[in-house]
C-alpha cells in the first residue's frame, strides 16, 4: 500500500502543491521561531558570560541616596579595603546615570532608556578593562568624556571635538578624550553609554566619594569564591556581593525566561497558521478521494480492506508532510535568519554569534508537519475507506447524507450554544477569571461555527447572489450556484479565512475601543498646550522647570512633582506638587467642594474616593509626616472628581520642597499665549536649552504617548497573523483549481453552448469572491463578538469605556476579502477558460 499511496502523491504532485506550501508555511514558522529564538539565547548568553570574563566579585550597593542615617553607597575606603584582600588584583567603583548625546540634526542618538553614563576607572595601569579603547583614551579631567564606538560614528564625532551631553540636568560641552568599545549591555541594546571623569560622574548621579556598584578582578589562580567570602564582611548591610560567575548564571537564566516568553508567543501564532492549514489540507485529501472514487471502489473489489486504504491515504499524507517539512526546516533557518537582520534594520542590537541549529528545531519541523498533515487527512481517510466496492460501477461521487448533514449541524449548533454562553457569562463575570472563561468560550464557539459553516453558507451566500445576477448575467448565476453547490467544501475553505479574521477583527475591535477611550481621556483631562519630560522616562531637573517658568509667551506651567508623605492615618501616600492657579489651566481639576484656589494658602486638594474613604471634607486638619519625617499639619482646602492624570492629593510645591533632597518632577504641563504652533514648540525647546534628552510633546503627540502603543501592538499581531491569512488564500487557490479540474466536463459543456472564455473566467473569479467574502463575514462577526466580551472584563479599569465598532477597517477587511478572491482566482480562471471543449466533454 505504501508505493500505492507514493505512485498516487506523484500522479497528483500538482494538487498537492497548495497542501505542500500551506504545510511548509507553518512550518517554516515553527522552525523560524525556535531556531531565532536559540541563536538569540545563544548571543546574550555568551555576551553575558564575556562580560563577566574578568569579574570576580560584583558588588551591588542598595542604600538610600536620601537617608541621612547610613552612606549613600560604597565609599572610597571600602573599596581600599577590598582591594587589599589576598587574591584581588584590583576594585573598580561604578555609578552610573542618564546621559545622551545628539546627533549631527541634533537627535538623541539611541532610545532613551538604554542611554547611559558612567565613570571611567582606572587601575594602576591607567586602564579600565570593562572598556577597550579603539582612539583616545579615557577622561581623566573634569571637561573630558569617551563615547561608545557606535554612537561616535552616529554623531560623527572624532577624538577632540567638543560634544553636548544631556542628562537631567542642563546640557554641557565637554571634549571628547576617547572612542571605546564594550559589552556593556545598554550599548549592546542600541543604547549609548558616555564616561566622565569618576569625580563629575559620582556628582552627577550621586554623592562625592561614594560609588553604587564594585567590580573585583581577582589575581592569576585566585578562587573567587574565597574572595567573595573575604569581602563580604568589609561591605555596609545595605550592600549584597556575588561572584561573576553566578551573576552570568544568573543572566543567563533571565534571558532564557525571556526567550521563552517570546518562543511562546511566536509558536502560538504558528498554531494558529498550522490550525488554518488543516482545512487546507484536509479539503485537499477530501476532494481527491472523491476524484478516486472509482480507483479506491476497485481498490476494496480486489480485496483492500478498510484499514488499507485508510492506511493508504494518511500514507500520502506522511509523504506530503515529510517533503513540506524539509523545506519548510530550511525556509524556517532563513526566516531566522531574516528576523535577526530586521531587528538590525530597526536599530534593535543584538550581539554577534553563529546561527544555532539544534536537533530541537528539526525534529520540531519534521514532527509537526507530518503529524499536522497526517491529522488533517485522517477524517478524508477515514471516509474513502467507507467507500463501498459497488462504487466502481458508477461514476457519480459520494456525496453526503441528510443524516449525516443533520448530526453535523445539531453537534455545531450545540458545541455554539456551549460556546457563546461561556463568552457572555465571562463579560459579565469580568476580571481575570471572566477572560478565561471568554477564552474557554471562543474556543468552543469557533469549532462550533467551523462545524455550522456549511449549513451557514446557503443563506449567506443566496443574500449575496441578487448582486451577482443583475451586473454580471449568466456568470454571476452561475457563481453563486457553484459557490453552495458542496457547501462542506465552501465551509472548509471559507473556515480558513473565518479564523484568521476572527482574531484580527477581535483585536482591532479591542484595540480600537480601549485607543478610543485613551484618547478621549488624553483630551478631556489635559488643557496643556505642551507635556514636556525626559527621553527615558526619568526625573527632570528642577532647572527645566525654572526655564519654563521664564519663557517668553508661557501663560501656564506646572510640574506633576511626585511626593509621597503620610497623611492622617494612612499610609504613605501618593501626591503630586503643583503650581497653585496654573494647574487647573493645563490639567481638567473637577472640583466637587471646596476652593482649587486654597492650593496657594498651603492647603491640599484631596480626590473625592480617596476623600471619601477617610472621611476628609474641606475644612478638615490633618496630620501629616514628610518625607524628612518632620510632621505639622495640613488642611484640606478642595475634593475633586478622581483623574487618571491627578494623584490622590494635590499640594503646592512649596509646601513639599522644603522637606525633599531633590524635586522628582515626572512631567511639566505647558500652556502657551497663541496655542500650539511651530514657533511656539521651537521657543520652548531653546529655553530649555535644546536638550535632545528632554521631549516637547503637542497634543498630538501627547494622544500618541498615551494611545500610541495600542495602535503599534495591532500592527504587530497584524503582521504575525498575517502568516494564516496567507495560508487561508492559499485554501482558496487549492478549492477552486480543484474543483475547476473536477468540473472539466461541465466547463466543456457550457462552452459549447455559448459561454465564452471570459465569461468563464469571470464565473471562476466571482465564485472565489463570494466564498472569501463568506469566510470574512463570518469572522468579523465572530471577531466583533469577541472584542465586545474581552471588552467588558476591563471596562471598569479604563474610564470612559464605550465599545466602538471600526467601521472603517471592517470595510477595508471586506474589501481585501474580495480582492483576496479575485487574486486567489487568476491562475484557477486561466486553466478553466484554455480547457479544450472536446477534450473536457470526454473527461469522466
Amino acid at each position: 500500500m505504501f508505493r500505492t499511496a507514493l505512485r498516487n502523491v506523484l500522479a497528483h504532485k500538482a494538487r498537492l502543491l497548495m497542501t505542500v506550501l500551506a504545510v511548509m508555511l507553518g512550518v517554516a514558522f515553527v522552525s523560524g521561531t525556535l531556531v531565532f529564538a536559540d541563536t538569540l539565547s545563544n548571543a546574550f548568553r555568551n555576551q553575558s558570560a564575556k562580560s563577566y570574563d574578568n569579574v570576580a566579585v560584583s558588588i551591588t550597593s542598595y542604600a538610600d541616596p536620601d537617608d541621612a542615617k547610613e552612606e549613600p553607597g560604597l565609599s572610597r575606603k571600602t573599596l581600599d579595603k577590598i582591594a587589599a584582600v589576598d587574591g584581588v588584583d584590583a576594585a573598580y567603583g561604578r555609578v552610573e546615570g542618564f546621559a545622551g548625546v545628539a546627533d549631527p540634526d541634533g537627535k538623541l542618538i539611541g532610545v532613551g532608556w538604554s542611554n547611559k553614563g558612567s565613570n571611567f576607572a582606572p587601575g594602576k595601569d591607567g586602564k579600565d578593562t570593562a572598556y577597550t579603547f579603539t582612539d583616545g583614551s579615557g577622561p581623566v579631567k573634569d571637561d573630558q568624556i569617551a563615547l561608545d564606538k557606535e554612537s561616535a560614528t552616529k554623531g560623527e564625532y572624532q577624538v577632540g571635538d567638543r560634544v553636548r551631553v544631556a542628562t537631567n540636568g542642563p546640557v554641557k560641552e565637554y571634549t571628547l578624550s576617547g572612542v571605546f568599545t564594550t559589552e556593556d549591555g545598554a550599548v549592546n541594546a542600541g543604547g549609548s553609554l558616555v564616561l566622565f571623569d569618576t569625580a563629575v560622574a559620582q556628582k552627577q548621579y550621586l554623592k562625592p566619594g561614594y560609588f553604587e556598584s564594585a567590580t573585583v578582578t581577582g589575581a592569576p589562580g585566585a578562587d573567587d569564591a574565597k574572595i567573595l567570602d573575604a569581602v563580604k564582611p568589609l561591605l555596609p548591610k545595605s550592600a549584597e556581593a556575588k561572584t561573576g560567575q553566578a551573576l552570568a548564571d544568573e543572566q543567563a537564566e533571565q534571558i532564557e525566561q525571556g526567550m521563552s516568553s517570546l518562543k511562546q508567543v511566536l509558536l502560538g501564532f504558528a498554531g494558529i497558521a498550522l490550525f488554518v492549514g488543516i482545512f487546507l489540507i484536509s479539503n485537499t485529501f477530501t476532494m481527491l478521494v472523491a476524484q478516486r472514487t472509482k480507483e479506491i471502489a476497485l481498490m476494496r473489489a480486489v480485496g483492500a480492506s478498510r484499514k488499507q486504504i485508510t492506511r493508504s491515504v494518511l500514507a500520502e499524507a506522511a509523504v506530503v508532510g515529510l517533503v513540506a517539512s524539509v523545506i519548510g526546516f530550511v525556509l524556517g533557518i532563513g526566516l531566522a535568519m531574516g528576523l535577526r537582520s530586521g531587528m538590525a534594520a530597526f536599530e534593535m542590537k543584538i550581539p554577534d554569534g553563529p546561527l544555532v541549529l539544534s536537533a530541537t528545531p528539526v525534529l520540531a519541523a519534521i514532527g509537526v508537519g507530518v503529524l499536522i498533515t497526517m491529522f488533517a487527512a485522517w477524517l478524508p481517510g477515514r471516509r474513502a475507506a467507507k467507500i463501498p466496492p459497488v462504487a466502481a460501477m458508477s461514476s457519480v461521487h459520494a456525496i453526503a447524507t441528510t443524516k449525516s448533514l443533520v448530526v453535523r449541524n445539531s453537534i455545531g449548533a450545540a458545541i455554539t450554544a456551549l460556546g457563546a454562553a461561556g463568552i457572555v457569562a465571562g463579560a459579565s463575570a469580568g476580571g481575570e477569571s471572566g477572560r478565561m472563561s471568554i477564552g474557554a468560550g471562543a474556543f468552543f464557539a469557533l469549532i462550533g461555527v467551523i462545524i455550522l459553516i456549511p449549513l451557514l453558507s446557503r443563506p449567506v451566500i443566496a443574500l449575496v447572489r441578487p448582486l451577482l445576477v443583475g451586473p454580471f448575467g449568466v456568470a454571476g448565476k452561475l457563481a453563486g450556484q457553484n459557490a453552495v453547490r458542496n457547501p462542506r467544501r465552501t465551509g472548509a475553505t471559507a473556515s480558513a479565512l473565518a479564523i484568521g479574521l476572527t482574531l484580527v477583527t477581535g483585536l482591532s475591535v479591542l484595540g480600537i475601543t480601549v485607543g478610543t477611550a485613551i484618547d478621549k481621556m488624553t483630551t478631556d483631562n489635559i488643557k496643556a498646550d505642551y507635556m514636556v519630560s525626559m527621553a527615558n522616562g526619568g526625573d527632570l531637573d528642577q532647572s527645566a522647570l525654572t526655564a519654563l517658568e521664564k519663557a517668553k509667551g508661557v501663560s501656564a506651567v506646572s510640574p506633576q512633582q511626585s511626593v509621597y508623605f503620610q497623611l492622617g492615618d494612612e499610609d504613605f501616600v501618593s501626591a503630586s506638587a503643583v503650581t497653585p492657579g496654573d494647574i487647573e489651566q493645563v490639567l481638567n481639576v473637577d472640583v466637587v467642594s471646596g476652593n482649587i484656589d486654597s492650593l496657594a494658602a498651603g492647603r491640599i486638594a484631596v480626590a473625592e474616593k480617596t476623600a471619601k474613604s477617610n472621611g476628609w471634607k474641606p475644612g478638615d486638619s490633618i496630620p501629616v509626616t514628610f518625607n524628612d519625617e518632620k510632621k505639622g499639619k495640613l488642611e484640606v482646602g478642595a475634593v475633586f472628581k478622581d483623574s487618571e492624570f491627578l494623584s490622590p492629593v494635590l499640594v503646592d510645591t512649596k509646601v513639599v520642597n522644603p522637606h525633599e533632597v531633590q524635586p522628582y518632577i515626572q512631567q511639566i504641563f505647558v500652556k502657551v499665549d497663541g496655542g500650539q504652533s511651530a514657533a511656539n514648540e521651537k521657543a520652548l525647546i531653546n529655553a530649555l536649552g535644546d536638550n535632545p534628552a528632554i521631549k516637547v510633546m503637542d497634543q498630538q503627540d501627547i494622544r500618541n504617548e498615551f494611545g500610541g502603543a495600542i495602535n503599534t501592538l495591532l500592527n504587530i499581531m497584524y503582521g504575525l497573523l498575517a502568516m494564516a491569512l496567507i495560508i487561508a488564500v492559499l485554501g482558496v487557490v487549492n478549492t477552486l483549481a480543484m474543483s475547476v479540474f473536477e468540473r472539466q466536463q461541465e466547463i466543456g459543456m457550457l462552452r459549447a453552448i455559448g459561454l465564452d472564455r471570459r465569461r468563464v473566467k469571470r464565473m471562476v473569479r466571482l465564485e472565489a469572491v463570494v466564498i472569501s467574502v463568506f469566510g470574512a463575514v463570518v469572522g468579523i462577526g465572530l471577531g466583533s463578538f469577541l472584542g465586545w466580551a474581552i471588552g467588558e472584563t476591563i471596562a471598569e479599569q479604563i474610564p470612559g469605556y464605550r465599545l466602538v465598532l471600526p467601521w472603517d477597517r471592517i470595510g477595508i477587511f471586506l474589501v481585501l476579502a474580495g480582492l483576496v478572491g479575485v487574486l486567489a482566482a487568476l491562475w484557477p480562471a486561466r486553466n478553466a477558460a484554455r480547457l479544450n471543449m472536446l477534450n473536457a466533454i470526454k473527461t469522466e
